[in-house]
């Protein structure tokens, strides 16, 4: 078992959804960025904490049911060529926006009730709970960032399932990378993750050096309906998503390995790895969509869902009596889980919602995946580090936890270990939100909020792993 400090940075500051460091143009300090899920990002310079940009204003009303919301400012990624140009991006869902919601009652698929299993969402116009906005900004020479254009306005079904840290640029190939989730409610109640036509469960490579200014572009929710010099703009790396707490890549050689985490229905979550890839252009998909043909997409990576959950049939759970600790285990789309069964990858490790195992752990949900490639931890050293936002077995005061697994070994799927965390929360919840890194890897950060309900203020610290 690894051992691990937690080194405060910065405390009292609302849900930490991104951590990120860049270097401002004109300084020659990297610094750390903190986005939260209100609409605040702030930066660590000079020995305190300074607001980089502030879009509250922009920012849907979260929390109205209960507390408990999954919207808000959700993506930011630098530019690669940050420090020069001073371009940057967010992903947000925008004020005034909420809708009603594409079902008006919870969703459980029924085996037995074919109607459960082949749901569509219609009146898209009307029936949708709020719209997701793709933002490039820039800073300007006075400091003082600016919106330039939007690459993307997306229509959601539900509530859940947007994401989180989920705009990354990859250094493969230098595009902005987008990752969102199936568009929520559970189990995908439309399944909307395997098809291609629906911009939700998918991986998205955004090209930004293709400088397309559409003034207003249209509100969508699926590919064809994009204007066709923003489809020339996009490709997707992968489908089958269930939701994505962003990518990470990790050099290996000459080729870079891509990490993923599907977050979980009822079973498992699951951790995902693969380097070769074929990102199928949208205007190719558009156009094998009219002609019904999609023999030539199979370079597209899939992940499964929803016929798979990790590397279980995705499977729904109800006691076997009153008086049994067990649960009937019930495959909820069967016929799904065939047919997916080949086209999709396996994931590289996977943990449990339950596992009385002493040096396991039952978990919640992924809420990050990185790539460590530092020497200050030597226990961590190449592996890949995650986090999940609510250990089970933590109660009363509900605490994440942290753990790690490692590169593939070829045929098998990994084991994982509990990474141990020497930090006294006292009385007060820690949720583990967010995980991030600096910009070669060398350094973790760690986002901790001491509430699940985005209405309760100041109760976030990101915390430097160290040894």
């Amino acid at each position: 078992m690894v051992n691990v400090r937690l080194r405060p940075v910065v405390s009292k500051i609302n849900l930490p959804t991104v951590i990120k460091s860049a270097i401002l143009p004109g300084d020659s300090t990297e610094r750390l960025f903190i986005a939260t899920q209100v609409g605040e990002i702030f930066y660590i310079g000079n020995g305190g904490v300074r607001t980089f940009l502030d879009i509250r204003p922009r920012i849907i009303k979260l929390g109205a049911s209960g507390g408990y919301d999954e919207r808000g400012l959700l993506g930011l990624a630098f530019h690669p060529h940050f420090y020069y140009y001073g371009q940057f991006y967010l992903h947000y869902s925008v004020t005034g926006s909420q809708g009603p919601g594409a079902l008006s009652d919870d969703f459980m698929p029924n085996p037995c009730d074919p109607q459960t299993l082949n749901l569509k969402w219609t009146n898209r116009e009307t029936k949708y709970d709020h719209i997701d906005t793709v933002e490039e900004w820039i800073l300007q020479a006075n400091g003082q960032p600016q919106k330039r254009r939007t690459l993307l306005n997306l229509r959601r079904p539900f509530m859940n399932h947007n994401g989180v840290n989920s705009l990354n640029f990859s250094p493969e190939t230098g595009k902005l990378v987008l990752t969102t989730g199936d568009g929520g409610s559970g189990y995908d109640p439309f399944n909307l993750s395997q098809d291609n036509m629906e911009i939700v469960g998918k991986i998205i490579e955004i090209d930004v050096a293709k400088d397309t200014f559409i003034a207003n572009p249209p509100v969508v929710s699926r590919f064809n309906e994009l204007p066709v010099p923003i489809q020339e703009t996009l490709t997707v790396i992968a489908k089958g998503v269930r939701n994505i707490p962003g990518i990470a890549f990790q050099r290996l050689n000459h080729e870079y390995i891509k990490y993923v985490g599907n977050v979980g229905q009822d079973l498992e979550e699951a951790i995902f790895s693969f380097i070769q890839y074929k990102p199928i252009p949208v205007t190719q998909l558009v156009q094998a969509s009219f002609i019904n043909s999609m023999t030539n997409l199979k370079g597209l990576i899939n992940f499964g869902w929803r016929g798979w959950e990790g590397d279980f049939p995705t499977s729904f759970m109800r006691p076997c009596s009153e008086n049994s600790p067990l649960d009937e285990k019930i495959i909820a789309y069967y016929n799904e889980a065939i047919t997916t069964s080949t086209q999709r990858i396996h994931p590289l490790a996977t943990y449990f919602h339950r596992d009385s195992r002493p040096d396991k752990f039952s978990g919640t949900a992924l809420t990050g995946v990185q790539a460590y490639m530092g020497n200050g931890i030597p226990g961590l050293t190449g592996s890949v580090v995650f986090t999940d936002f609510a250990w089970k077995e933590s109660q009363p005061q509900v605490k994440g936890i942290l753990a790690y697994t490692r590169v593939r070994q070829v045929g098998k799927l990994n084991d994982f270990s509990v990474i141990k965390t020497e930090y006294d929360f006292g009385s007060q919840s820690a949720f583990y939100v967010s995980l991030g890194t600096n910009l070669d890897q060398t350094r973790l950060y760690l986002g901790v909020y001491g509430s699940s309900k985005v209405t309760d203020f100041n109760q976030g610290t990101i915390f430097e792993i160290v040894p």
